[in-house]
């Protein structure tokens, strides 16, 4: 079945995008980073915390999201892919299923008690292409069935050494070519550093665009990703990694939990910009009603609704199932995250 990734992406390429096309991927893939704090919260109506999700619970969340259909993609972790597959989630459905390929030590940082995401980023790397593709220890040639899936998220953290640099990208040369002896797509997510620096956003958007560029050079189309996966360092960044090369097709990763208004400021600036996929983790598995914020990323996407209209309408909605919202519709139509409000006061 060809999956509405595969036929987004090619209107992309061909330059026939419309905004409908805008990719949406939910990141269901806490559980390479974490452990019982994986999975969001489980909460009574009044938004009581009530304890953390088991790993079934989380499975059905993830089952409810696929079946609902909105997003394009749903990232997962390799065994909790299995799982899903085992009930038969993505058996008639057009959501590409995809894995974190690697779990660089920056992931770590939901660990309770551990300190790994204070240091440098290190590249490390758990799952097995081979086993994710075909249940097996090494490539199998003309295999025509998938396993699992043969696309994953790989990740880089530029830090501006370079030791951890040259770690960094010749653990992703390695992952490269084992990509390529599997027939293995993937996706790549550049982060910006994780430990202080003293670059200003507007020099570390530079930076990361000049890292994708160089780190990409030397790769030959077999083996370019198929999308890119960045922070939002603010329009002029996004613009101009999108002007220099339209063959690349950006997506931008959602951060931290925040407002709902920046949820959706955060879509319509990024498509407005250059972006074409959306990668949100927290801001939908943290969102009072998962589904319901869903609906209203792809209006927001399609440019049905303006980002302050997806608030109150989505406040509506909470009102309706019963559920109090974490802030008060005021508060949440408050933009707070720095290059979203920097970026709207350039354009007022």
């Amino acid at each position: 079945m060809t999956t509405k990734l595969d036929e987004k992406l090619a209107r992309i390429r061909a330059g026939k995008y419309k905004r409908s096309d805008f990719i949406i991927a939910d990141a269901k893939d806490g559980d390479m980073g974490a452990g019982v704090l994986g999975a969001a919260p489980k909460r009574g109506p009044d938004g009581t915390r009530l304890r953390g999700k088991t790993r079934v619970e989380f499975l059905d969340d993830i089952e409810a999201i696929v079946k609902q259909g909105i997003v394009d993609v749903m990232l997962v972790s390799a065994s909790n892919l299995e799982l899903l597959h085992e009930r038969g989630v993505f058996k008639k459905s057009k959501v590409k299923p995809a894995i974190r390929a690697n779990d660089t030590t920056d992931c770590w940082g939901l660990i309770r008690h551990g300190t790994y995401h204070k240091e440098a980023s290190r590249p490390f790397r758990t799952a097995s292409i081979p086993r994710v593709m075909y249940n097996a220890t090494a490539p199998v040639k003309g295999a025509r069935k998938i396993y699992g899936t043969d696309l994953g998220l790989y990740s880089i953290t530029m830090m501006n050494d370079v030791d951890a640099d040259l770690r960094t990208l010749e653990a992703f040369a390695a992952f490269r070519q084992e990509a390529a002896a599997n027939g293995f797509k993937y996706f790549l997510e550049v982060f910006n550093p994780n430990v202080p620096h003293t670059m200003e956003r507007e020099h570390l958007g530079e930076y990361i665009n000049d890292c994708i560029l160089r780190c990409l050079a030397a790769v030959m189309k077999a083996d370019r990703p198929q999308f890119l996966k960045i922070v939002y360092n603010g329009p002029k960044a996004l613009e101009e990694l999108a002007t220099y090369d339209p063959s690349l097709v950006i997506g931008i990763l959602g951060g931290g939990t925040g407002t709902n208004r920046d949820t959706f400021e955060l879509l319509h600036q990024a498509e407005r910009y250059g972006a074409r996929v959306a990668l949100f983790g927290r801001k939908i598995n943290q969102a009072e009603a998962p589904l319901k914020i869903l609906t209203f990323m792809r209006q927001v996407t399609d440019g049905t609704l303006s980002p302050d209209e997806a608030v109150r309408a989505y406040h509506g909605e909470l009102q309706k199932l019963g559920l109090k919202p974490f802030r008060s519709l005021e508060e949440d139509r408050v933009v707070t995250e720095e290059p979203l409000k920097k970026a709207m006061l350039k354009a007022a």
